[in-house]
């Protein structure tokens, strides 16, 4: 990762405004849905056959006022029963079909949701396993979360259920427009003088619907969010006595949200009345106009009753495109972000023929791996951060043979990761080179190299799952004694041992069950059991105690012998036997050499040396 300090929360929370910008104010392109197209290709027939159900249903909708109409002219109007039975048999077939075609629909649709919103959830997913490690430096988790969970099902739901309605509301407003003009012209024309007013009425308020419920939604993250720290965090507000000011804040947006919902829910309460209001206004007046043809037009009165039926029902389908419509919209966001995510490239590739011989993340050809023997060389490396305008390295050489001991040192947000982060291959030179076994890194596989890496960082995550689950990380296949004797080996066992199911224990999300240094041993138990031919401490045992820390150094000598292993220290004590120390300072390697010549030198690493010396005497005598 980027080094201590390089990165603040306002860098954080520019980038989140940026995506918030992005989502709310930036013009949708219809364009953007080709990107889609090859994830709705392989359920093309499950979305033609969903439509087709619809179709059949719209048909059957506007079928059943003709049929009332025909009941009335027929069995009504001359007060008869004949041909009634085979009149109910007729509709009863047609119920069925229509029960029918809606089970086929739901159901199929159902599965077009599922599987489009799976294949894309698994693209982004595998997509991100992909991104460099740069990406997830600067990328919030709850970004990644929302592309790859919200947005997704999202563009499935839209796809499954939005154009299946469409083209059922579509199909129902032609059918019924041209039954009303067969049946009688001059009562259709009445009908059609109120859909100009429906549509202006839906224009107007959908834009102001939608506009509002973003920004709903947007509020209610926040206050979920303010939510979330106030419980993960209420230890710290206590001892800071922040209660007033979190309270005011919270205070703050639950009122916008207040004033913003209720403002949504006015748009919705007017915009129903006024629907209904013209809806009610056009049957009227056919009622009126109808009325008086049956009376002295000749019209007849089954005629009319068509009419009124279509006439209550015609404005609906015409509300559900616009819905459609302005959710189709909207969902274009939703689409721009995933494929925006999935149009990421990694900051660092490997070329196809690296590819070719070695295999990919997914397809790795491990017969092709050569064994590494550890020899690491920097060649007059340059390096600046992708988002930096100075560089941290420059025309930096250094050979560090195999099983060599490399201990990196220096204040916080001194530049300390910047060596491992090159090792690792984590970023790449601006200049120069760095091989190991005497090839340069962009000639090989990432993953045969980071395969070959134990790293144990500072703050270690732990999966959920038991503690045997979490070391057994380190080597799928180790069997259980290897999985003990590697807690054994980094004094572990102690620690497990104390828990209540011992290797059986949950760990808890991330590993909240247990504490900081518990958490350290088991990741140092994953490494040792993944017996890496490069070893990377990233400051691992700052956070174990003095005591614990004294057991686990002798497993670390013995660990660290025969491997090139890289070592961030916080406290000095522990590297005296380094081979090479490196000070970083402000980015640049200001010192290098043994602990006994560096403090002969009575240079930077010496005043860092005695300063730390002098703090843990006072602490012992203070304890």
């Amino acid at each position: 990762m980027y080094d201590d300090g390089y990165f603040h929360i306002e860098r954080i929370s520019q980038y989140m405004s940026y995506y918030e910008d992005f989502d709310y104010d930036k013009p949708a392109s219809i364009k953007i849905w080709r990107k889609m197209v090859p994830f709705f290709t392989p359920y093309k027939k499950l979305v033609l056959g969903a439509i087709c159900f619809m179709i059949v249903c719209a048909g059957v909708d506007i079928l059943m006022p003709l049929m009332m109409k025909h009941a009335i002219d027929t069995f009504i109007e001359y007060r008869t029963s004949q041909g009634m039975w085979s009149f109910i048999s007729v509709t009863a077939v047609v119920v069925i079909i229509q029960g029918l075609s809606v089970f086929a629909f739901v159901r199929l649709a159902t599965r077009i949701e599922l599987r489009v919103s799976r294949d894309i959830r698994q693209s982004v997913f595998n997509h991100l396993q992909t991104l460099s490690f740069s990406y997830y430096n600067v990328t919030p988790v709850g970004y990644m979360l929302a592309r790859t969970m919200s947005d997704t099902a999202r563009i499935g739901e839209i796809v499954a259920w939005g154009l299946v309605d469409f083209c059922w509301g579509f199909a129902y407003i032609v059918g019924v427009f041209i039954a009303m003009f067969i049946l009688n012209w001059k009562l259709a024309l009445i009908v059609m003088t109120s859909v100009p007013v429906i549509i202006l009425l839906v224009l107007f308020f959908q834009k102001r619907i939608l506009k509002t419920n973003r920004l709903v939604r947007k509020i209610n993250s926040k206050m979920t969010s303010a939510m979330n720290e106030g419980i993960t965090g209420a230890r710290t507000t206590k001892t800071l006595v922040m209660e007033e000011l979190n309270s005011g804040e919270f205070r703050e947006v639950t009122g916008d949200l207040k004033k913003n919902a209720t403002r949504l829910v006015m748009l919705r309460c007017v915009f129903g009345p006024l629907m209904g209001a013209v809806g009610g206004a056009a049957a009227a007046w056919v009622l009126g106009q109808g009325g008086h043809d049956v009376i002295f037009g000749g019209l007849l009165l089954g005629t009319m009753a068509a009419f009124i039926n279509y006439t209550s029902w015609i404005f609906d389908p015409i509300q559900q495109i616009a819905n459609v419509i302005t959710e189709f919209i909207s969902t274009t966001a939703n689409v721009e972000r995933v494929t925006g995510l999935l149009d990421r490239e990694p900051d660092i590739t490997d070329t196809p023929e690296v590819i070719e011989k070695y295999g990919d993340s997914f397809n790795p050809r491990r017969e092709n791996w050569e064994p590494i023997v550890g020899d690491v060389v920097f060649d007059d490396v340059t390096f600046r951060y992708p988002d930096g305008k100075e560089n941290v390295l420059e025309h930096f050489s250094l050979k560090v043979p195999a099983g060599t001991y490399v201990a990196i040192v220096g204040e916080t947000g001194a530049g300390k990761s910047t060596l491992v982060n090159l090792v690792c291959r984590f970023f790449e030179p601006t200049g120069g080179r760095v091989l190991l076994d005497g090839r340069d890194l962009r000639e090989r596989s990432q993953l045969w190299l980071h395969s070959s890496l134990g790293y144990v960082l500072q703050s270690p995550h732990l999966f959920s799952g038991t503690v045997r689950e979490n070391i057994r990380y380190g080597r799928m296949d180790a069997t259980d004694e290897e999985v003990e004797a590697a807690a054994r080996l980094v004094s572990a066992d102690k620690a497990i041992a104390k828990l209540e199911k011992g290797y059986d224990s949950d760990v808890g999300e991330g590993g909240d069950r247990l504490s900081t240094g518990e958490k350290q041993l088991i990741s140092f138990a994953r490494a040792v059991l993944a017996d890496p031919s490069l070893f990377i401490l990233d400051e691992a045992t700052s956070s174990i105690d003095t005591e614990t820390e004294l057991l686990i150094q002798k497993a670390i000598a013995h660990l660290l012998k025969g491997r090139t292993s890289f070592v961030i220290a916080h406290r000095l004590s522990t590297i005296r036997t380094a081979d090479i120390i490196l000070v970083v300072k402000d980015g640049k390697i200001i010192e290098q050499g043994s602990h006994r010549s560096l403090l002969k030198k009575r240079g930077v690493y010496y005043d860092l040396y005695t300063r730390q010396f002098e703090e843990e005497v006072e602490a012992q005598v203070l304890a």
